[in-house]
């Protein structure tokens, strides 16, 4: 067994979380960190938006209000407001959640997710750390990516 797989077993089975949690950041990000205890997170979220952000879960396809948002505007974090990706870059994936195929610059950090054995790129938002989704490379054009978000992770404002 080549080094990889053996550090991504011992991850998954959870005898080794910290090596799948790498992050990446853009260089020169100068996004200020948002820190907040467990138990504030629960005051300033709704149970859904908790359950995700604060402990990676995943919102049931198709339910979130936000597939059929088409106004112009920004989709923003909901755990602290950062914007995370602009209206422009928002497309119909077909999977039942909000997909886009590139974020704000330096919006996100991302990080490899074992947690289905294969290897996925988790993204994470660079302020609070919430969980957004997981990135894929089956994209449109440009940039060929698909950033499959948690509906309840965001909040829309229309401009």
């Amino acid at each position: 067994m080549t080094r990889r797989p053996f550090l991504a077993a011992l991850s998954a089975f959870g005898f080794a979380p910290k090596l799948s949690q790498a992050q990446t950041q853009a260089p020169g990000s100068a996004i200020e960190p948002l820190r907040l205890s467990d138990a504030e997170w629960k005051k300033r979220l709704a149970p859904a938006a908790y359950e995700v952000l604060r402990h990676e879960g995943t919102e049931r396809a198709g339910t979130s209000p936000l597939n059929d948002e088409h106004r112009k505007g920004v989709f923003r974090c909901a755990g602290c407001d950062l914007p995370l990706f602009a209206s422009e870059t928002k497309f119909e994936s077909g999977t039942g959640w909000p997909s886009f195929f590139t974020s704000i610059p330096g919006a996100v950090v991302t990080k490899t997710d074992f947690k289905l054995i294969v290897p996925r790129s988790e993204y994470h938002c660079a302020r609070c750390e919430g969980h957004q989704g997981h990135v894929f490379n089956d994209g449109p054009a440009p940039t060929g990516k698909r950033y499959c978000n948690n509906g309840v992770a965001l909040k829309f404002i229309p401009t």
